[in-house]
């Protein structure tokens, strides 16, 4: 059983209209979070889907979900105080619905452009190894910084890193255990479930992603979104 697990919890503070969250921006009449939920829909291999949603948006969230036809949706769940409470909020969910060998797929409700190749991917390693982060090449020159007057760091060989992206997928019992020690010791910081997974002694396994499932976080990235978009449609109608 695979299910996805789609954060669609944040107000989007980077975005400039504020009024929205940023996962309820339209392209052409269509909110980000429905192009998300479409690749998820639309993949065989997807047995059902929760959403973690800001509580006052579930209602919206619900309306879109019945005119744009997602029927794998099986919940929707309010979101929490940090994007760590809101995964946890979802994963609880997730089990009251399914068994703790579930694969569950965390993607970000504003990765509107990951591939059915990748999600495939992704689950076909987690049933090779346990599970599976998403990750693109790094290709800009990484710097650490080490905090004194802003003096460049070391500098890492960019051949050997790479950038998380998602879904990241794990087994729902393994990964539910890491949230409740991450409860019971007090720790809300994790900046992702790899992070947590990788903290509480679990190895972590990769698989390639593509470069154009950006998050989208800033203007900046709604216009490339919006270009990829009609680079693809253009693509269909003449053939390229």
């Amino acid at each position: 059983m695979n299910v996805a697990l789609i954060f669609a919890g944040g107000s989007g503070k980077r975005m400039t209209n504020a009024s929205v969250p940023k996962q309820f921006l339209e392209l052409y009449g269509k909110p980000i979070i429905i192009y998300t939920l479409e690749k998820f829909e639309n993949h065989e291999d997807i047995q059902g889907i929760v959403v973690v949603c800001i509580r006052e948006w579930i209602p919206k969230m619900r309306m879109y979900i019945r005119k744009f036809g997602i029927t794998k949706v099986k919940a929707i769940v309010p979101g929490g105080a940090t994007g760590q409470e809101s995964i946890y909020h979802g994963l609880l969910q997730i089990r009251r619905l399914y068994s703790e060998d579930t694969t569950v797929l965390v993607h970000d409700g504003v990765r509107p452009l990951v591939d059915p190749e990748t999600i495939t991917h992704a689950i076909q390693r987690v049933g090779e190894v346990g599970n599976a982060v998403t990750v693109v090449p790094a290709i800009e020159t990484i710097f650490l910084d080490n905090a004194e007057n802003g003096k460049v760091g070391r500098i890492l060989d960019r051949k050997q890193c790479e950038m998380a992206r998602a879904p990241q997928c794990f087994k729902l019992g393994e990964l539910l255990e890491c949230h409740e020690q991450a409860r019971a010791e007090g720790r809300d910081d994790f900046i992702d479930s790899a992070s947590m997974f990788r903290h509480y002694g679990h190895e972590l396994y990769t698989v390639q992603g593509k470069s154009e499932n950006i998050k989208i976080t800033t203007p900046i990235d709604f216009y490339i979104f919006r270009a990829i978009v009609d680079a693809k449609e253009n693509s269909r109608i003449f053939g390229i």
